[in-house]
């Protein structure tokens, strides 16, 4: 571990969010890019555990403005949510085993993009 103080969690985060920036944060060393990203990221837990707590007792489906039986709009926003934190966190590209409080943390970060790194344009005379 390093001397650095870690940064606090951001401003009116819930337990989800706190919990998932103290374990990164406390951990790693991110740029300022890779802070946004895991702001949103925080914000995103949060939103999934209001979400979660909201369907606790609501029904599956509701009925729409045509009287038709449909998927309560909360679990559709709720997949949307999941899908945009595993994106934010594939793009935070954190060592194996981090999040979900493993100990690997002795691998590092991979910084490689999946389509590699962007050359500069050349000039045709």
């Amino acid at each position: 571990m390093n001397d650095r103080k870690t940064p606090p969690p951001p401003k009116g985060s819930g337990r989800s969010g706190r919990k998932l920036w103290n374990s990164i944060m406390n951990d790693l060393d991110l740029d300022a890019h890779e802070e946004l990203l895991l702001l949103q990221a925080v914000r995103c837990v949060d939103r999934l555990d209001l979400i979660a707590e909201e369907l606790q007792n609501a029904p599956q489906t509701v009925e729409n403005s045509k009287g038709d039986l449909v998927t309560h709009p909360l679990i559709v926003e709720q997949r949307q949510q999941s899908l945009t934190l595993a994106r934010l966190q594939a793009s935070l590209r954190l060592p194996s085993g981090l999040v979900e409080g493993g100990d690997d943390l002795n691998r590092p970060q991979r910084r490689g993009a999946a389509r590699g790194s962007y050359g500069v344009r050349g000039v045709v005379a």
